[in-house]
C-alpha cells in the first residue's frame, strides 16, 4: 500500500480529498499544526475504514515538516501522492502599497520553502516506487495577481513557477506535478467548488496525468 500525504489538512477540502484517495486504497497521512483537530479528522476517516495517521507540523518549520513526512512514510508506506494545500494566513493579505519587504518573508516561506521541503522529503520514495504525483492547490492570485493580497499573489506566483519546473523535469521519471487553481471560495454543495467535487478533480488529475495547470472553473472576468 502506498500513501497519500496531505499537507494542510482541514475539515473541508482536506478531509474530502483524504477520503477520496483513501477510498481508492491509499493510506492517508494528514499534516497540520493542530494535533487535536487531526485526531478528529482521523476518527472521521476511520468510520469509512480508511487507514490514516495525523502528524503535527508547521509548514513554516521546515525541520518539523521533513520529520513529519518521513514519519508518515515509515508508518504507513511510501508516499506516492503529495498534496500541498495549506490555507494562507490572514496577515499575508495586505494591499501591495502597504506591503514591505519583511512582509513577504512569511508568505514566501509558506508557499515556496514549504513546498520545496515537502518535495525534497518525498521525492526519493517516489523515485524508488517508479511513480508519484505532486499536487499543488492555489487560489486565482497564483495566475492573476491581486493587488489587494500582495503577499499571497507574490508567493503563489513563485510556488507556481516551482511546481511548473517540477512538472517539466520530473515527467521523464513518471512523477507528475500539477496545479489546481480554485478561483473562488470552496462552498459545500457548489457545482464546481464543493470539497467533494474538488477532491474528485484532484484524484482525476492524479489518474490522468494530462497537463500541469487545471482550473476548478473559469476565472471570472
Amino acid at each position: 500500500m502506498t500513501t497519500f500525504a496531505l499537507v494542510g489538512a482541514g475539515p473541508g477540502l482536506g478531509l474530502a480529498t483524504a477520503r477520496r484517495f483513501g477510498a481508492a486504497g491509499h493510506s492517508v497521512a494528514l499534516i497540520a499544526r493542530d494535533a487535536e483537530k487531526l485526531d478528529g479528522l482521523i476518527a472521521d476517516l476511520a468510520r469509512d475504514n480508511i487507514q490514516a495517521r495525523g502528524v503535527a507540523a508547521d509548514v513554516l518549520d521546515t525541520e518539523s515538516l521533513t520529520t513529519a513526512l518521513h514519519a508518515a512514510a515509515a508508518d504507513l508506506g511510501p508516499i506516492e501522492i503529495l498534496q500541498y494545500s495549506p490555507v494562507p494566513h490572514a496577515d499575508f493579505m495586505k494591499p501591495v502599497l502597504d506591503t514591505s519587504a519583511d512582509d513577504l518573508d512569511a508568505p514566501l516561506d509558506f508557499s515556496v520553502k514549504g513546498p520545496v521541503t515537502c518535495v525534497n522529503a518525498v521525492l526519493p520514495g517516489m523515485r524508488a516506487l517508479g511513480r508519484g504525483t505532486l499536487l499543488f492547490v492555489n487560489g486565482s492570485s497564483a495566475v492573476r495577481p491581486n493587488p489587494k493580497v500582495a503577499g499571497t499573489s507574490t508567493a503563489f506566483a513563485a510556488e507556481s513557477a516551482y511546481a511548473r519546473m517540477l512538472h517539466d523535469v520530473l515527467a521523464g521519471e513518471n512523477i507528475h506535478a500539477a496545479q489546481l487553481i480554485i478561483p473562488g471560495a470552496i462552498r459545500p454543495g457548489a457545482e464546481h467548488s464543493s470539497p467533494e467535487v474538488l477532491a474528485g478533480r484532484l484524484y482525476d488529475i492524479h489518474q490522468r496525468r494530462d497537463g500541469f495547470r487545471h482550473y476548478s472553473e473559469p476565472l471570472p472576468d
